[in-house]
C-alpha cells in the first residue's frame, strides 16, 4: 500500500505522463487537476509548489522543447506548421517567443542550433522533472544479468555539460549516415563522472552505438570500444529522464551494500530503449542503468 507522499507523487506523475502524451491537445487546468485527482481551485498552487513552474509554463516549456528538436531536424515541418503544433497561432509569435527563450530565431536554430544555449535555456523544464518525480527504488526493482560483450563506436564528450547536446547531435548524424539505428543498433551512454562534478570541465561521459563494423578516422572522431561482457546489476528505470544521478545513487548507496556484490572495473552505463530522444514521447522510452559486478 502506497504511502501519502508516494500517492501524492503518483498523481502528479500521471499529470506529467498526460501532458507528454497530448502536447497536441487543450491541456487546461481543469483536465489536468482532473487527471491528478485534485481539486481545480488547487491544482494550479499545487503543482507550481511542487514543480517550481506554473501549468502553463511547464506546458509551453515542453512544447518548445519539442519544437526545437522538429526545427533541428531540418527535413522535417516546416517553421508555420511547428509553430501551430507548439500552440501559436502566428509563426510571428512563435518566433518572439523563441527568439526569448533561447537566444535565436527559429530559422536560424534551423541552420546552426545552438545547443549549449538550449541546455541552459530548457534548464527550467529538466529541473521541474527532476525536484520532485524522483522514483522510489527498491531491491526487487534491480535484476542481476549476465550482458555479452558488444562492439560499439565511441564518441567522447569531454568538458562542460552545457555543450553535451551539440555532441549528442553529431553523434546522431553520424550514426544515421552510418546507417546504426536505434532500432537495430543497441545505444549506451558511459558515466565516467559525476553528473555534476566540482570542476565543470571534469565532466565526462561516453556516447556509444553497437557495431562491429571498422572504424575509419573521421571528422567526428568516432573511434572502436566495447562495452565489456559479465555480471551486470540491471535498474529498470520507466521512461525518459535526462538525470540517471538518482537511480544510479540508489544502486550505490542503498542496494550494492547490501546485495553482497562489488562493483567491477568498468563505470556504470545506460542503455535506452525504443529510438533516439527526442523522436519519441517520454513516455514510450525505457532506461536501463547498468552497474558492472565482478
Amino acid at each position: 500500500m502506497k504511502t501519502a507522499p508516494e500517492n501524492y507523487r503518483a498523481r502528479m506523475q500521471r499529470v506529467l505522463i498526460h501532458i507528454d502524451q497530448h502536447l497536441d491537445d487543450d491541456l487546461d487546468l481543469e483536465t489536468l487537476s482532473r487527471i491528478a485527482a485534485f481539486s481545480k481551485f488547487h491544482f494550479q498552487r499545487q503543482f507550481t509548489a511542487t514543480f517550481g513552474l506554473s501549468v502553463h509554463r511547464y506546458v509551453q516549456l515542453t512544447r518548445m522543447k519539442r519544437a526545437s528538436y522538429r526545427l533541428a531536424r531540418k527535413d522535417a515541418q516546416s517553421v508555420t506548421d511547428i509553430a501551430m503544433d507548439a500552440g501559436y497561432e502566428a509563426p510571428d509569435a512563435f518566433a518572439r517567443a523563441f527568439r526569448q527563450r533561447v537566444g535565436q530565431s527559429p530559422s536560424s536554430f534551423r541552420k546552426t542550433p545552438d545547443w549549449g544555449t538550449w541546455l541552459m535555456a530548457l534548464g527550467p523544464l529538466d529541473n521541474a522533472r527532476n525536484k520532485f518525480m524522483h522514483i522510489i527504488f527498491d531491491h526487487d526493482d534491480v535484476t542481476i544479468r549476465d550482458v555479452p560483450a558488444t562492439p560499439v563506436a565511441v564518441m567522447q564528450h569531454r568538458g562542460d555539460r552545457a555543450r553535451l547536446a551539440d555532441t549528442f547531435r553529431r553523434f546522431r548524424a553520424w550514426s544515421k549516415a552510418n546507417n546504426l539505428s536505434p532500432e537495430t543498433n543497441p545505444t549506451f551512454m558511459v558515466f565516467r563522472s559525476e553528473r555534476e562534478p566540482a570542476i565543470a570541465a571534469d565532466y565526462s561521459m561516453d556516447l556509444c552505438v553497437g557495431t562491429d563494423q571498422p572504424i575509419e578516422a573521421n571528422h567526428e572522431q568516432m573511434k572502436a570500444g566495447v562495452i565489456p561482457g559479465g555480471r551486470c546489476a540491471v535498474l529498470r528505470y520507466p521512461g525518459n529522464t535526462n538525470n540517471l544521478e538518482p537511480a544510479a545513487l540508489y544502486l550505490y548507496r542503498d542496494w550494492l551494500p547490501i546485495s553482497g556484490e562489488a562493483a567491477r572495473d568498468f563505470p556504470i552505463y545506460c542503455q535506452r530503449r525504443l529510438s533516439f530522444i527526442p523522436e519519441v514521447s517520454a513516455h514510450e522510452v525505457i532506461t536501463e542503468l547498468f552497474l558492472p559486478l565482478k
